[in-house]
Formats: structure tokens, C-alpha cells, sequence
């Protein structure tokens, strides 16, 4: 393993591992089914170069505003998991979805998502080189992001971890999915019976009616819980929000970041006629108070889908009687006060027949409705069980329903062993699955062609549970168009389930049923190799690295170096974005599973650092800043399980800059110190000068000027003993505007005259006229305003020789107020006209 780090701005410093070749025979697809299919290849990205670089900026402060810190295998695609939605006011309602998912690894992660998501560690001020002649001329400017990203038409609602528009109860239709939902009558109506039943104690008096719906995962509790809040949508104008309380990794969000996401969805729910805004993971924050995040006086609907702990809902629950919270589970929730559970089973046999007479069509059914009746109480009236069967039936039209019935008691019951953990280290599934959807799946997958058998196993490794034809293809070792063919099979199939709609311009998301995933998992496990699982994954997290790059350079309208397949490439910077936003829960899942596998650390890095690329690219990045922090701690957690110091210098970095943006100064403070080390450690004298300064910095913004002056001081040494002049220059700058801000002027002089004489050595006149701009307010301040005036000369000097004349008038309106304070009002009214010519001039001439 080469020791190499990942830079600030995501490059990665990793050696590329060649990857196990992908082959492109193609999986034969299962029976052809009447229905729609969607080219593999529509909407393809076009690649337009290199990812870029995150911009970093020096300019120097004046002491009037102190400096603020900166913030091998052929490859091919990804997807995103299921999460939030809200919808406001009651007349054009729309809809917005929220990300409860959002760092799944845990709640030690993140940044807030208003904050910049990468800064530079090198405090600074935004000033125009131009016109402010306390600027740095070498300061850069990020690069404007791209006008037409993420413009656009609402889409209808998916639960990617953003917010949609949507007008009326599409919301929670769109959340539904497009399976047809029946019977449920009497779980209906005693659910809301619930609603207006008077408490049963003091404990949950005052605040919003819990409703529980308790069942085993594929019993329809999700499609349950989001049909009653359909049917009640006009009862809860002020914001109605779906949160998924499981992340991709089956592991429980933590309340506080799902306290977070609720906060934001409700905070940026839409007037009518308004648009909505991202809601983005954000930083960890102290669990919110009992009260909940809504008003008393709001009437808000929340459903909160698949609860594994009472503890989840601490904070979610608000202080509004008004307001309903409904909540899916597999079983009761201790804890939670005046909450009697809706338990589900199957469906009764009327709706069951219903059910069964929608798949397969009523003339069937009509004709041996004893047989169908058998056929459903064989499979206990379970809702993804019949549907799975169904399918399997409409397949078959010379197959009689009493035949089927027959066929599947003959089925063992046994699930497939599971294995007590998953191959990617994450945790082994929380409950077994319930016979009859067993017997259903067994009757079904023996059906399933052996090429697309394997590919059905390797689904399983699909990072959240989401699919498109990139991922199948890659992981199968086919082509795309093989791949789609498969998926759409799959799907008539009834083993996959549509994922969020992202539009025409990118291939469609599938959604692996969470119920299916323990049978495939062990399937996965008893017929296909370990090798071969771990060349499967390879191949699909390369592709992945691939895809980010595309999207990466498309997002800055830039070509990469080697053209590759079309289907890789994007057709715009707006197809790149969506494509970024509707995988970006997936592609963080993807970075997971790669860190936790422990044998792919060098692809792991390649993948992080593909990432944090293309999310600096991302129009609105700042709200980015929690998956950036959460892809550098991985890439931190690789540095130190191989022992890499470099890469640990610049995760660390990383990590503290994000801190630091976000106002945790004392961890950035840590998390710098120990870059320090491992900087020094592994003799990074870059890495080193730039924690020096970032200490330097973070003691400025908390007001301490003596430590930040002794951080600075220690990396200007470190700057002249390498003689590196511009920084050399720079950090005089930095000194002299924190001792002009403590008061200490004699010293700001010396550093500012000090900085003057570096850049006169660089044959920079105008950095060095702004640097003698900066000596002649210290002067003034220290009350030699003779001295600041021959000072203020000087500049005027260099400022014309190189030929700046916005710099040249910005320092004429300094002499003017140095005049007057001199008693000389006319000679300070001819500076401020000169001035004003001179800026007049700038601002007609031509770009």
C-alpha cells in the first residue's frame, strides 16, 4: 500500500489498484412480459473533464474587520435509499422529503449544512483585489456554479434526502409507491378512532397523538401508515413529513440527527407557489428538548417509518395536541407513552382475492374461486408473499390457480441460512422471514433463469438497498442493456419494487424489498464463492469511481483525459447534478461498505475521493458539508487501520476545517493538533504549515489574538526556512493585522513593512501597495498621521507603476481622509475626486 494522502480538495493520493476485469456477456433475461421497458442508455452523461480542484483563497484583513476562516475493472453506476416528505399549507399544498437516513454511520459526524463544506484552514476575507487594497492580488475565487444546475420543473416526490414540490396528497401517494392498496378497513378505522381517543395518563397529556402500526416487514405496515395519512392530509396544513428511522445498514437513526432533518423540513416547508429548498444532512447537535421541534399552535402530520427503539423518538414528538405522529414498527415500543399498537397480519381472504384478481385479471378468479380462496389462506393472506405469487402467476396464463396452490404446499418453509453477519461487516438482519413469504419466494426464484438468478443474489450487495442498470450490470459482469432487461423482469416479477423517479434523462431506480434481502443474502452465501462476491463488489464500487469522475467533470463543464462508454458520461452539468442528488444516500452506502470490507482500501480511497470532488462541485455544496465530514472520517479510519500519516494528516485537516466552519472550534482545535503529529510524523512539511495556520486561524475566531499570533509566527518559520517568499509575505500580513487588532502597533508595523519588502522581492507592486496601505493605517492609529501620509504616498507610487487604477483610487480616498484629519479639507477634496475618476473609470470600462 503506497502512502499516499487524499488532499484537501478530494484528490486522491491513493495507488490505483487494478481492478479484476469485467466481462460483457449478458444475462439472460427471464420471460418477456407485457410491459414498458426503458432504454438503458437514455439519458447517458457526457463527460466533460477533469474533477475539479476546491478553490482556496489569501487575502489579508484589515484591523477593521478581522480575518473569518474558510471555510481495473470496466466501470459503470449507483442509487439512493428511501427517506422523508413534507407538504404545506392547505390551499396549493406541496410536498418536501426530508433525510432521516442522513449519516447513517452515526451521530459523531457531520457538519451544519448552512456552513462552507470545505474551507480552506487559512482564515480569511472575501475582498475585491481591485478595489480593496488590503486584498491579496493572489487571492483565488471559487468558480460560479454552473446557472442552469438544478433549475427546473418540481419532480414528482422520492425519498432521496431532499425537498420536492408536489401539489396536493401526491405526497404521500408518490411515498405509497405504485402497488395497489386493499382492504385494511378495520385497521383504518380504529387507527382513527385513536386519533380523538382522550389519554390514558398525564405523561403524553399536551403534546401530539402517537399512533402506532406494529407488524413483521413485507405485512403492508409502511403502505398502511402512509394510506392514513393520504386520507388525512386536509387535517394537518402546517407540514406533513415522512422519516425513515432505519438507515441503508438496517442500523437505527439516532433522534438527534432525525430531530435535525424534521427541524429543517419544517423550516423550509414552501408557501404556496413557493419552491423548496434542499434539506441536507447537518452536523450533530444536542438532542432537542422534550418538547419537540413544532410550534403548539401548528397542526403537522409526521410518519415515522420503521422505529427499532422508543429512545428514536425523543424530540420528535411535539408539544402540539394538534398535531398526529404515526409510527411503524415491529412490535410494541416500551417507553412510549398512551400508545395502544395497531398490529397487522395478513390480509383477510376478500381483499386477499382482490388483491390477487388485480395481478392476475378477475376472469380467473372467477372462474375457481374456491381455488383462489385456497390459494391465499395457503399463503396466510400475506401481502408481498401474494404479490410475489401473483406475478408468478400472470406469468403463466395455461397455469389454473388450484395448480398453483397445489405447487407451492409442496415448497419447504425453510429460509435459506443467513449468515450471522453481512460480507460487508455491517450487522446481520434484525428478524427472520415469516413462512409464507418463504414458500413464495422459494416457488418464485426456482423459476428465475440461472444467469438471472445470480443476478437477483448479487442485488443483495446493492449499497441501501437501491438498483439501476449501472449497478446490476456491474455487479453481474453484463451489459446495461442485458441489465435493464433484467431489472424490468425483476420487476413484473414483483421482486423488485420502482425507486424514487429522477426523470427521463437518467436510467430508472429500483428498490430491493428490505424482506428479501435475509433470503438472498443466504443464498448469496450458499451458492456463489466468496471470490466471486468480493469481484462483484469490486467491480461495482469501480464503476461507481467512474461515475463520480464523469459527474464530477460534467458538473464543471470539463472533459476527463480518456473518453470512455457513453453510458458513463452525462449530457449535461443538470442531468449530472440530479443523477448526484438521487444516488447520493447510495453512494455514501457505497463508501461504507468499501471502508468495511478491509481488502479494498486503495479502491476505497479512489471512491472517497471521487466523491468529495463531486460534491464540492455540486451547486449549493455549503449544504454538503455533512457527507463531506462523514466521507473524511472513513478515509481517516483507512489511514489508521494501515498505519498512513500522510492521509491521516489530511483526513484530520479535513475534519477540523469542517469543525471549525461549523463553530466547534474545540474540535477543530483537536483535530488540528493531531494532524499536527501526523504531519510531522510522516515529515509533511506542506501538511504541517498549513495545520500551523489553520491553529493560527482558529484562535483568531475565538478571539484569542496572543495564540494566534504564536501559531502564525510558528508557521512563518516554517514558511522562511522553506523560502517560500508569497507565504512568507502573506503570514507578515496575517501578524500585522492581529497585532493591529490587539492594539500593539509598533510590531503590526514592522510585519506590515515586512510583508511590503516580501512582495517587492516577488516583483508583486500591487500586493506590495496594499501591504504600505496596511503600514499607513497603523501609522494613523498609532497617531502619526505625517507618517501614514508619506506612507500613503508610497503606495500611490507602486499602485500606478503596476498600472492598477482601481488600487490607485481606493488609496486616494485613504490620503483624502488622512488630509482631513491633517486639517487640509481642499487637498483632501482633490484626493476623493481623483479617486472617484478613477473608480468611475473601472466601473464603465469594458470586461
Amino acid at each position: 500500500m503506497t502512502d499516499q494522502a487524499l488532499n484537501p480538495n478530494g484528490t486522491p493520493a491513493g495507488a490505483d489498484a487494478p481492478a479484476a476485469p469485467e466481462p460483457d456477456t449478458a444475462a439472460a433475461p427471464a420471460k418477456a412480459r407485457a410491459r414498458r421497458r426503458r432504454s438503458a442508455s437514455a439519458g447517458s452523461p457526457t463527460r466533460k473533464g477533469p474533477a475539479p480542484e476546491a478553490p482556496s483563497a489569501a487575502v489579508e484583513s484589515g484591523p477593521e474587520q478581522p480575518p473569518a476562516k474558510d471555510a481495473g475493472p470496466e466501470p459503470e453506476s449507483e442509487s439512493a435509499p428511501d427517506t422523508p416528505a413534507v407538504r404545506p399549507a392547505k390551499a396549493e399544498r406541496t410536498a418536501a422529503v426530508a433525510s432521516g437516513t442522513e449519516n447513517g454511520s452515526g451521530a459523531d459526524a457531520g457538519a451544519d449544512a448552512e456552513t462552507d463544506p470545505q474551507p480552506d484552514p487559512t482564515p480569511h476575507r472575501k475582498t475585491d483585489p481591485k478595489t480593496d487594497p488590503n486584498a491579496d492580488p493572489r487571492a483565488g475565487t471559487a468558480p460560479a456554479a454552473p446557472s442552469d444546475v438544478g433549475a427546473g420543473a418540481a419532480r414528482p416526490v422520492s425519498r432521496t434526502g431532499e425537498v420536492t414540490v408536489r401539489v396536493g396528497a401526491a405526497v404521500w401517494a408518490g411515498a405509497r409507491g405504485e402497488g395497489q392498496f386493499v382492504g385494511r378497513e378495520r385497521e383504518l378505522a380504529e387507527l382513527r378512532g385513536e386519533i380523538g381517543r382522550p389519554g390514558l395518563g398525564k405523561q403524553g397529556k399536551g403534546r401530539a397523538r402517537v399512533l402506532l402500526v406494529a407488524g413483521r416487514p413485507g405485512v403492508g405496515r409502511t403502505a398502511l401508515a402512509l394510506r392514513l395519512a393520504e386520507d388525512l392530509a386536509d387535517d394537518y396544513p402546517d407540514g406533513q413529513v415522512f422519516l425513515r428511522m432505519t438507515s441503508p445498514e438496517g442500523e437505527p437513526v439516532p433522534a438527534e440527527q432525525a430531530v435535525r432533518a424534521l427541524r429543517r423540513a419544517l423550516a423550509r416547508t414552501p408557501g404556496a407557489g413557493g419552491s423548496a429548498a434542499p434539506v441536507t444532512p447537518a452536523a450533530p447537535a444536542p438532542a432537542a428538548p422534550s418538547g419537540g421541534p413544532a410550534a403548539t399552535s401548528r397542526k403537522t402530520l409526521l410518519v415515522l417509518d420503521d422505529v427499532l427503539r422508543a429512545d428514536q423518538l425523543d424530540g420528535l414528538i411535539p408539544d402540539a395536541p394538534g398535531s398526529l405522529v404515526v409510527v411503524t414498527s415491529d412490535g410494541p415500543l416500551p417507553g412510549v407513552p398512551d400508545v395502544r399498537p395497531c398490529t397487522l397480519g395478513g390480509l383477510d381472504t376478500p381483499a386477499a382475492v382482490e388483491l390477487l384478481a388485480h395481478s392476475i385479471g378477475s376472469t380467473r378468479v372467477t372462474c375457481d374461486p374456491r381455488a383462489a380462496e385456497a390459494l391465499v389462506q395457503e399463503i396466510g393472506g400475506h401481502p408481498t408473499a401474494l404479490r410475489l405469487v401473483a406475478a408468478w402467476l400472470a406469468a403463466r396464463p395455461t397455469l389454473s390457480v388450484a395448480d398453483a396452490a397445489t405447487r407451492l404446499r409442496t415448497v419447504s418453509a425453510d429460509a435459506p441460512a443467513a449468515p450471522s453477519a453481512d460480507a460487508d461487516g455491517t450487522a446481520p438482519s434484525r428478524a427472520a422471514a415469516q413462512g409464507e413469504l418463504v414458500r413464495s419466494f422459494r416457488l418464485v426464484y426456482e423459476d428465475v433463469p440461472q444467469t438471472a438468478a445470480r443476478m437477483l443474489r448479487l442485488l443483495s450487495l446493492a449499497p441501501a438497498g437501491m438498483v439501476d442498470a449501472q449497478v446490476a450490470s456491474a455487479l453481474a459482469g453484463c451489459s446495461v442493456a442485458a441489465a435493464q432487461s433484467t431489472l424490468d423482469d425483476f420487476v413484473g416479477g414483483a421482486l423488485l419494487a420502482p425507486g424514487p423517479v429522477t426523470g427521463d434523462e437518467l436510467p430508472p431506480q429500483y428498490r430491493l424489498p428490505g424482506c428479501f434481502e435475509p433470503l438472498l443474502r443466504g443464498l448469496l452465501e450458499s451458492r456463489d464463492r466468496p471470490e466471486e462476491v468480493r469481484l462483484a463488489r469490486a467491480r461495482m464500487l469501480e464503476r461507481t469511481v467512474r461515475l463520480l469522475l464523469s459527474c464530477g467533470s460534467a458538473l464543471v463543464r470539463m472533459r476527463l483525459p480518456d473518453d470512455g462508454p457513453r453510458s458513463l458520461s452525462f449530457d449535461s452539468p443538470a442531468t449530472a447534478a440530479e443523477w448526484l442528488r438521487s444516488r447520493l444516500p447510495a453512494l455514501l452506502a457505497s463508501a461504507r461498505v468499501a471502508v468495511a470490507d478491509g481488502d479494498l482500501d486503495t479502491l476505497a480511497r479512489r471512491l472517497i475521493a471521487a466523491q468529495v470532488q463531486a460534491l464540492a462541485a455540486f451547486p449549493g455544496g455549503n449544504a454538503m458539508a455533512a457527507e463531506q465530514y462523514e466521507l473524511h472520517g472513513l478515509v481517516l479510519d483507512v489511514a489508521e487501520r494501515r498505519g498512513l500519516d500522510r492521509e491521516k494528516a489530511a483526513a484530520l485537516i479535513n475534519l477540523g476545517d469542517l469543525d471549525a466552519a461549523a463553530g466547534r472550534s474545540d474540535r477543530a482545535l483537536d483535530r488540528y493538533r493531531a494532524a499536527l503529529g501526523a504531519a510531522r510524523k510522516c515529515d509533511d512539511a506542506e501538511a504541517e504549515g498549513r495545520v500551523l495556520e489553520a491553529l493560527g486561524g482558529t484562535y483568531q475566531e475565538r478571539h484569542d489574538p496572543q495564540r494566534a499570533a504564536d501559531w502564525y509566527g510558528r508557521a512563518l518559520a516554517l514558511r522562511q526556512e522553506r523560502g517560500e517568499t508569497f507565504h512568507e509575505a502573506r503570514l507578515h500580513g496575517r501578524i500585522g493585522a492581529l497585532f493591529t487588532y490587539d492594539g500593539r502597533y509598533g510590531p503590526a508595523l514592522r510585519e506590515w513593512r515586512a510583508a511590503a519588502g516580501a512582495y517587492r522581492r516577488l516583483a508583486d507592486l500591487g500586493a506590495q501597495a496594499r501591504a504600505l496601505t496596511e503600514a499607513a493605517r497603523v501609522q494613523e492609529y498609532a497617531g502619526y498621521p505625517e507618517d501614514a501620509l508619506r506612507t500613503c504616498r508610497d503606495a500611490l507610487y507602486w499602485a500606478r507603476k503596476a498600472g492598477e487604477r482601481r488600487l490607485e483610487g481606493a488609496i486616494l480616498l485613504r490620503l483624502a481622509d488622512t488630509l482631513d484629519r491633517l486639517g487640509d479639507p481642499s487637498g483632501a477634496t482633490v484626493q476623493r475626486a481623483a479617486a472617484n475618476r478613477l473608480l468611475s473609470e473601472g466601473e464603465s470600462a469594458p470586461n
